[in-house]
């Protein structure tokens, strides 16, 4: 307490709030997780500070000076001038939804129109004004499925990112929902829908497949799936890649309950990782459920257009027991650059940069499975990521990072069968170049 500058009353504080000590105040932290010392250095100046930032910085590398072809995450995306001039202006330099619609209306309509793009875009009704990411966004669909229908399960496919498994479970600790995996086709890529059909009971609350999946896998049979969940009275919910929406069917028009999603390819920059998107819309009969902030579109006391934040009884700081969920904030700035990309994109375009990604996908793949000792894995249709088996994976990897090139993802250590596998990605902004340095590499090591 030597931080507080009133550390001498900390007595009177501690008799008042009938304590003996001051750690009985941290006594619901689980002891297993508590640490005794903290090992921190020396305090460092400002200019030190910055002069060791900026070592550690000249370890990283852009997309432009080391060509990234790694699946199953973020992936390089062009991002237009206009999207990071809008994003620069003060008014909007904000992650946060502004509680005073009166002195933010800008901003509020901004989200607005947001909501609406999304909506369009995955074909529901209603689109929150966002969530802190993908991961997030799964979690939180699993609790909104448990509390829409009463029941204790929630499906997902075996193939999602460890990432989101770890994220969902946490999410769904202590509040009584079970998930359950289901197996992957391991010709196909594809949900495993003999498996699904054998999991799915009365007890399950929500079904969840991702389309394109972690393999980069068009899931194909999704009219099927819906019908399978439908006659169980389970809710469907579907995990999309935003840009893939511009050439396959929205998850709406096969009858999806709540759409998901991870918005960062929506002109939002790679960032090392940094802050990204969560999407999340859903079908209006399941509005009072849905999680993080509405914006709704009204009228002022002068009959004009206004916007504002809508059903705030939902949320934790107005309810918090009751509240549909955490969320207490959301990605603002993130969705405003979403909200602007689909803006200056519009249908056309963004059909046309979906088209380009999933040729520069089937692409790279026939190129790569030509060469001797590598092979495509999964014959499913694949967007713009895909799974190949290659010869001396180990040796490949640490070449390619001595050429300035880093390779497709690893899947051994997530999938144990999927041994010397790699998941590789790519999008509108690898060059031929890059593609072709790639491609001698790949040569060089089979």
């Amino acid at each position: 307490m030597k931080f507080i500058p009133n550390s001498n009353q900390k007595d009177c504080i501690l008799d008042e709030m009938n304590l003996k000590d001051i750690n009985e105040l941290f006594s619901d932290i689980p002891k297993n997780i508590l640490i005794n010392n903290l090992k921190i250095e020396k305090g460092l100046s400002q200019p030190q500070v910055e002069e060791k930032l900026k070592k550690i910085a000249q370890k990283n590398k852009s997309f432009y000076e080391m060509p990234i072809f790694l699946g199953g995450g973020i992936k390089p995306h062009y991002i237009p001038s206009a999207v990071k001039s809008i994003l620069s202006r003060s008014e909007f330099y904000s992650a946060y939804t502004p509680y005073q619609p009166e002195a933010s209306q800008g901003f509020l309509q901004a989200m607005f129109e947001y909501q609406s793009m999304i909506a369009e875009l995955t074909g529901m009704d209603i689109a929150n004004a966002s969530l802190y990411d993908g991961a997030t966004a799964l979690g939180e669909a699993a609790l909104m499925c448990s509390r829409t229908n009463k029941r204790t399960s929630f499906i997902v496919p075996k193939n999602i990112t460890w990432e989101k498994r770890c994220i969902l479970n946490n999410y769904v600790k202590g509040a009584n929902v079970t998930i359950k995996e289901v197996e992957y086709d391991k010709k196909t890529g594809k949900i495993n829908a003999i498996d699904l059909q054998k999991t799915i009971d009365e007890e399950t609350a929500g079904v969840y497949i991702e389309n394109p999946n972690f393999f980069g896998i068009f899931e194909d049979d999704c009219q099927e799936i819906s019908r399978l969940v439908r006659d169980n009275t389970s809710l469907f919910v579907v995990g999309v890649d935003p840009i893939s929406l511009g050439i396959i069917k929205s998850p709406g028009e096969y009858d999806a309950d709540i759409v998901i999603g991870e918005g960062r390819a929506l002109g939002n920059p790679m960032d090392f990782g940094g802050s990204t998107l969560g999407i999340f819309a859903c079908k209006k009969q399941y509005l009072r459920h849905i999680p993080g902030r509405i914006i709704g579109m009204t009228k002022d006391a002068e009959e004009n257009r206004a916007f504002c934040m809508t059903l705030q009884t939902r949320e934790q700081h107005i309810r918090r027991g009751k509240a549909t969920s955490n969320i207490c904030t959301n990605e603002g700035l993130n969705a405003l650059a979403a909200c602007t990309y689909l803006a200056l994109l519009g249908g056309k375009g963004l059909e046309r940069l979906s088209i380009k990604n999933f040729q520069q996908g089937q692409i790279l793949a026939k190129k790569i499975s030509s060469i001797p000792g590598y092979e495509t894995v999964f014959s499913g249709i694949h967007f713009n990521e895909f799974v190949i088996r290659c010869p001396n994976i180990t040796k490949l990897s640490q070449e390619c990072m001595k050429h300035g090139i880093h390779a497709g993802l690893l899947l051994e250590h997530f999938y144990p069968n999927l041994k010397n596998c790699m998941l590789f990605g790519v999008t509108e902004m690898h060059s031929d170049e890059a593609i072709n340095q790639l491609l001698k590499v790949l040569k060089e090591v089979s």
